[in-house]
């Protein structure tokens, strides 16, 4: 009898360990510090919406969708920009909802949580206060926090404020001591426990907030900040720099004679150089301080249409040709030197400037709205890895129906300049 009764209990045991084999594998056990600056888990910043108003918000079904794509295209960590919509917990649900379905399914979220100054975009109260902060933050990090613990699986990072430092920001930005007394309120929760020991508090800002450019950001708040982080994200965008700062965006006197192609393959790679320009920047000041920090991008990217200072009339910056060379770029870069690159973005959103169709902020997407495939991804297409699914009722198709002639026709190379100095 007793030889019966082990007979049972081993069964129990077993069919107990099985359970929890298989609970490991729907949640695998992944933390910040494993995937970050891992290039099997590649990064996009993701916004899902799909009209010009954020009033109309994704649906569940809209968001699987949209993650059934980036998954296909091999992102495994998304950036979301705010919780104070439904789309953050509605996202968060989505990929809980996508592993339950099927357990390799494997997604997760750096989750944004912005900050404003007082009277920030409210000029009705009274202009910026940038010496104080915005009242509502307190419901913007009470929320951030709510959906680390409700979905701990899903969410690794929170970022506090996204570019909320850069004093080009003129109407929201605070002081680094805003950003830090939040960073050491969440650093705080998970020595409690009321948050994951393993979660990552970090803020994502322009590279001159964190250090890399003038000196007026090198302030006491900004050193303990550093301290402060689980790891510093930056942002470094060359193409707005095609405008502001374009000494390394033209054509130089020695490359005159080169074809279109061969020019703008030139400048697209001063375009890479200046980027890493700007991360090597903060990773001096930051060493400089006496600090050991890992450093990745928390946004960089390049749009594919403009009809404003970077497009045709301006800095002749944005097309499909570039982007996909940016992209590409930054890709090789980045996994070759375990740097995580949280890319802008996965899709074009029209709301960011619903006036003008044409303006940059709305073209930054890999996809179109419709989830066509920008240039950067049209190799994919060939391979069918988007065989089976769509966005908005559309299979995925190619921008210019495939015609890389008609793609080509379509971009101009820049303006020739002198002679260009590039670190």
């Amino acid at each position: 009898m007793k030889r019966v009764q082990r007979f049972i209990v081993s069964i129990v045991i077993l069919m107990m360990l099985a359970c929890c084999s298989e609970v490991q594998k729907e949640l695998p056990n992944k933390t910040a510090a494993d995937i970050l600056g891992n290039p099997n888990y590649l990064a996009i910043s993701y916004g899902g919406y799909r009209q010009n108003s954020r009033d109309i918000q994704p649906t569940l079904d809209e968001l699987k969708e949209d993650m059934k794509l980036l998954e296909a295209i091999g992102i495994k960590i998304l950036r979301t920009y705010n919780v104070h919509f439904p789309h953050a917990s509605n996202l968060l649900e989505a990929i809980r909802q996508l592993n339950k379905e099927d357990p390799s399914f494997e997604m997760y979220v750096m989750l944004g949580a912005w900050i404003d100054c007082k009277n920030a975009f409210n000029w009705k109260n009274g202009e910026p206060d940038h010496n104080q902060e915005s009242e509502r933050n307190l419901k913007e990090i009470q929320t951030a926090i709510s959906l680390a613990q409700e979905y701990p699986e899903i969410v690794k990072i929170i970022a506090v404020g996204n570019e909320a430092m850069v004093k080009w920001a003129t109407s929201y930005y605070v002081r680094p001591g805003v950003i830090l007394k939040w960073v050491n309120h969440l650093q705080g929760l998970k020595k409690s426990g009321e948050l994951s020991k393993d979660l990552w508090i970090t803020s994502s800002d322009n590279f001159a907030s964190w250090g890399g450019g003038a000196s007026e950001y090198h302030v006491d708040d900004l050193e303990k900040l550093v301290y402060a982080v689980d790891y510093v994200s930056i942002h470094t965008y060359p193409m707005h720099d095609t405008h502001y700062n374009p000494q390394f965006w033209g054509i130089l006197e020695s490359e005159k004679e080169l074809s279109k192609i061969q020019k703008i393959d030139a400048a697209m790679l001063r375009s890479k150089v200046y980027a890493i320009s700007q991360y090597d920047s903060v990773s001096r000041y930051i060493k400089s301080l006496g600090i050991d920090k890992p450093i990745h991008i928390g946004e960089t990217g390049w749009a594919s249409l403009s009809d404003g200072l970077y497009g045709n009339e301006g800095s002749k910056a944005t097309d499909e040709y570039k982007q996909a060379l940016y992209y590409d770029h930054m890709r090789d870069w980045t996994n070759e030197a375990g740097i995580s690159c949280f890319y802008f973005e996965a899709f074009d959103e029209n709301w960011k400037d619903a006036s003008n169709d044409s303006g940059s902020e709305n073209h930054f997407g890999l996809f179109d709205l419709n989830g066509q495939a920008k240039y950067a991804l049209w190799e994919l297409v060939d391979k069918g890895v988007f065989e089976g699914l769509t966005r908005n009722g559309n299979i995925i198709s190619k921008t210019f129906d495939g015609d890389e002639k008609a793609m080509i026709k379509n971009i101009l190379s820049p303006s020739t300049l002198g002679e260009v100095e590039v670190e």
